[in-house]
């Protein structure tokens, strides 16, 4: 199962895809501002491109588990995006992606966009449960 990951943010969104087999994540580049009329766009031909069967939404909240203003903007996201794509979007867990993926970055010397690389760990950890 093809999945797409996005790590939204305000001002970037991290983007990351399996494999066909649902087993390797990749980083792909961010997208800047998603929501204006170009960010739309480049995610539709992201989406197009890459025709994922599912997509999840990185869920930003906070370590206590209670959802902050972070976690209700991405949840507006991802209520767009179902009206958008003709395919099921799904809200993961993304505390603490984005420090492993820093640590990821410091331990590889990975050039890979940070944003993205966050996208990957959400990626990886939503494959981990599904292939469980």
């Amino acid at each position: 199962m093809k999945v797409l990951a996005l790590d939204h943010g305000s001002g970037r969104t991290g983007v990351a895809v399996s494999d066909p087999t649902g087993t390797l994540a990749r980083p792909l580049p961010a997208i800047e501002r998603v929501a204006s009329p170009d960010g739309r766009r480049r995610l539709a031909a992201v989406v197009e491109r890459e025709d994922p069967e599912i997509i999840v939404v990185g869920d930003p909240v906070l370590l206590s588990g209670a959802a902050g203003s972070q976690a209700a903007e991405a949840r507006r996201f991802a209520r767009g995006l179902r009206r958008a794509v003709n395919r099921p979007v799904e809200l993961v867990d993304e505390r603490l992606s984005t420090a492993e993926a820093d640590r990821r970055r410091r331990e590889s010397g990975s050039r890979a966009d940070r944003d993205s690389l966050a996208a990957c760990v959400l990626l990886e950890s939503y494959l981990a449960r599904a292939n469980e």
